[in-house]
C-alpha cells in the first residue's frame, strides 16, 4: 500500500484491485481545506503544533511528540486527534496492530452525541477499516466502514468511505454489493475528475473480476486518461497496476509496458511497496537473462522494507515505553526527592542498554556470519555443478562427435590423406587433455565451405547427402560465435542421423528470411517414436539454439522421415 500526506490526512492508497482512501481527523476536505466547524475553541499545546509540524517529514519525531500529548493533555477532542496522528504514523508504518490499539484510544475520548467529535469518529471507524483490510479481515473493515459513513458530515468522505466498503466486499468476492455501492456514489463523483477516476476503475476491475469476458479496456483507459490531465501521480499508480493485471493472459506485451511504468512510478514515488508489486508483475512478463536483476532486486527490497518496519514498530514500542518509564521516574523522584536514586537508576538503564546492544550485535553478526557461510556454499555448489555440465557438455561435442566424424570417412570416404588425418586425431587429442578451456570462435571467412566439408563428410555409398542455398552470402552478418554454435548442432544433427535414422537421402536447406537464418533438414529413415525422448545430445542442441536467440523444430509426428527446423535471428551477439 502507498501513501500521500497532505498535512496530516492522507489522500490515496492503492492495493492490488482496487483504491483505497484514507481521511484525516482535523475535519480536512477531500480536497485538503479545513472545515473550522469541526473544531473545538481550545488552546492547541506546544508538543501538539511540534507534532503537526513534523508530519510526513519525520514520522517518529511526530509521533513522540503526539504521544507527550496523549500523556498530558486533558481536552478530549484534542487528546483524540492526536492518538489519530500517531495510528496513522503506525499505519503508514506496516504497525497495523499499534494502529488499531491508539484508534481505540482515540475512541475512547470521543462522544458520539457531539457534533465537534463526527469528523475524528468517522476517521477513526475508516481507519480501523483500513487496518483490518491490511490484516485481511474485510468482515471486520465493512462495519468500521459503515460506523464511518454514519459519522461522516462531508458528501465528499461519505463516498470515500463507501468506495473502501465496495472494496472490501470486492475481497470476500462478492462483486454483486460491491458493484451496488460502486454505482451508487460514481454520479456524484464526476463533479472531482480524480474521485471519478477512483471509482471508475474499482468499478471497472469489479466487473471483469465478477467475469473475465467482460472488455473493462475502455473504462481502464479513461480513468488513466483523467489521471494524465489531473497529473496524479498516485492516481497513475493505480491504473498501471490494474492495466498490468488485465492485459496479463490477453496482450503481455501490453502488461509488460504497464508494469514497467508501474515500476517507473513507484521509484518516482518512492512506495516500495508498489515497486514490489511492480516487479512480482515484471518477473512472469520478462525473459531470460532479464530476469534475474529483478529477482536481485525484489529480494533485497522485501527484505529492507520488513526490515525497516520491524524497526518503526520497535521504534513506537520504545517512544512509548520511555515516555511511560519517564513518567514513573518523575514520580519516583517527587516522592523521595533523591539525586543518588536518580543516578542509581540511570546507571542501571545504561547498563541494561549496553547488555542488550551487546546482545543483540552478538545475535546479528552470529546470523550473519551464518548466512554467509551458507551463501557460499551454495554458490561453491553451483559453480561446481556448472563446471561439470559444461565438461560434460564439450567432451560431447568436441570429442565424441569428432571422432565419429573421422570413423565415418575412414569407413566411407576413399583416398584419405594420411597426414591430414593425424592431424585432425591429434587436434582432437590436443583439445581433450585440456578439455576446460574455450573452444575458439569460427573466424574462418569461407563459412559456406566449412559446413560443406561438414555435412558432405557424412556422406557414403548408400547415404546421399544434397545441400541448397548454402553460399557466402548467407553467412554475411552472423556473428562468430553464432557460426561455431550452429557448426556443432549441424554435426550433431549429422552424427545423430549416422547413427539411428538409416536414411538414404539426406537434404538440407539453407535461407534468409526475415531477419533470421533459416535452416530445414529432412531425411528418408526411420524417423521419430512418438514417444521417443530426446538424448543429450539433442537436448544439447536445443540449449545452443536458445543461446543463440533462435530454436529448433523437430517434427515427431509418426511415419517414414525426420524433419527439423532450425532458426536465429542474424544480428544476435
Amino acid at each position: 500500500m502507498q501513501v500521500i500526506w497532505i498535512n496530516h490526512m492522507k489522500l490515496a492508497a492503492v492495493f492490488l484491485y482496487g483504491t483505497i482512501v484514507c481521511a484525516g481527523c482535523d475535519g480536512k476536505k477531500d480536497g485538503g481545506v479545513v472545515d473550522d466547524s469541526a473544531l473545538d475553541s481550545v488552546v492547541i499545546s506546544a508538543d501538539y503544533k511540534k507534532g503537526e509540524a513534523l508530519l510526513g517529514v519525520k514520522s517518529d519525531s511526530a509521533f513522540y511528540w503526539f504521544n507527550k500529548v496523549v500523556g498530558s493533555e486533558k481536552d478530549s477532542l484534542q487528546l483524540a486527534k492526536a492518538y489519530n496522528h500517531m495510528a496513522a504514523i503506525q499505519f503508514d508504518a506496516g504497525d497495523y496492530f499499534g494502529a488499531q490499539e491508539s484508534l481505540l484510544s482515540s475512541l475512547k475520548s470521543l462522544n458520539e452525541h457531539n457534533p465537534k467529535h463526527y469528523y475524528c469518529l468517522s476517521s477513526d471507524y475508516n481507519e480501523l477499516g483500513n487496518t483490518s483490510h491490511n490484516l485481511r479481515n474485510y468482515d471486520a473493515a465493512i462495519g468500521y466502514f459503515i460506523k464511518a459513513i454514519q459519522f461522516a458530515q462531508d458528501t465528499g468522505f461519505k463516498a470515500v468511505f463507501v468506495n473502501n466498503q465496495a472494496l472490501n466486499y470486492q475481497k470476500k468476492k462478492q462483486y454483486t454489493r460491491a458493484l451496488e455501492l460502486y454505482r451508487s456514489i460514481i454520479d456524484q463523483s464526476k463533479a472531482d475528475p480524480k474521485r471519478y477516476a477512483r471509482v471508475l476503475t474499482n468499478t471497472a476491475m469489479t466487473k471483469w473480476l465478477q467475469d473475465s469476458s467482460y472488455n473493462a479496456e475502455s473504462e481502464l483507459l479513461t480513468a488513466l486518461h483523467i489521471r494524465e490531465n489531473e497529473k496524479d501521480e498516485w492516481g497513475l499508480n493505480s491504473s498501471y497496476g490494474h492495466l498490468a493485471d488485465y492485459y496479463f493472459h490477453s496482450r503481455p506485451a501490453a502488461s509488460l509496458q504497464y508494469a514497467e511504468q508501474l515500476y517507473s512510478i513507484a521509484g518516482r514515488l518512492r512506495s516500495p511497496d508498489d515497486e514490489l508489486e511492480a516487479l512480482q508483475k515484471l518477473i512472469p512478463l520478462r525473459s531470460g537473462k532479464n530476469v534475474k536483476p529483478l529477482f536481485k532486486r525484489y529480494q533485497l527490497l522485501q527484505d529492507s522494507l520488513q526490515t525497516a518496519r520491524n524497526n518503526a514498530k520497535n521504534q513506537f514500542a520504545l517512544i512509548r515505553y520511555d515516555a511511560e518509564k519517564n513518567k514513573a521516574d518523575n514520580l519516583e523522584l517527587q516522592k523521595d526527592n533523591s539525586e543518588k536514586k536518580l543516578q542509581i537508576i540511570r546507571q542501571r538503564v545504561g547498563l541494561y542498554s549496553f547488555v542488550f546492544i551487546l546482545f543483540l550485535g552478538a545475535a546479528f553478526t552470529i546470523r550473519w556470519y551464518r548466512k554467509r557461510k551458507l551463501k557460499m556454499e551454495r554458490e561453491a555448489q553451483q559453480k561446481i555443478r556448472e563446471s561439470q555440465l559444461r565438461t560434460s557438455q564439450k567432451v560431447h561435442d568436441v570429442v565424441a562427435n569428432g571422432l565419429y566424424r573421422i570413423m565415418n570417412e575412414i569407413e566411407y570416404k576413399e583416398n584419405l590423406v594420411k597426414e591430414e588425418l593425424l592431424d585432425r586425431i591429434d587436434t582432437l587429442y590436443e583439445k581433450s587433455r585440456d578439455i576446460s578451456y574455450e573452444q575458439p570462435l569460427v573466424t574462418d571467412d569461407s563459412y559456406d565451405t566449412t559446413i560443406t566439408s561438414l555435412l558432405t563428410s557424412f556422406a557414403s555409398p548408400a547415404t546421399k547427402i544434397l545441400i541448397t542455398g548454402n553460399n557466402n552470402e548467407m553467412w554475411t552478418n552472423v556473428s562468430a560465435k553464432n557460426k561455431q554454435e550452429l557448426q556443432l548442432v549441424l554435426e550433431e544433427l549429422m552424427v545423430n542421423m549416422k547413427k539411428h535414422s538409416n536414411a538414404k537421402n539426406i537434404v538440407i536447406k539453407f535461407e534468409r528470411q526475415d531477419k533470421k537464418v533459416n535452416i530445414q533438414y529432412a531425411d528418408d529413415g526411420v524417423g521419430f517414436s512418438p514417444t521417443a525422448v530426446n538424448g543429450n545430445g539433442l537436448v544439447n542442441t536445443g540449449n545452443r539454439m536458445k543461446a543463440m536467440g533462435g530454436s529448433i523444430i523437430f517434427d515427431k509426428s509418426a511415419g517414414k522421415g525426420f524433419k527439423a527446423r532450425l532458426y536465429f535471428p542474424i544480428n544476435h551477439p
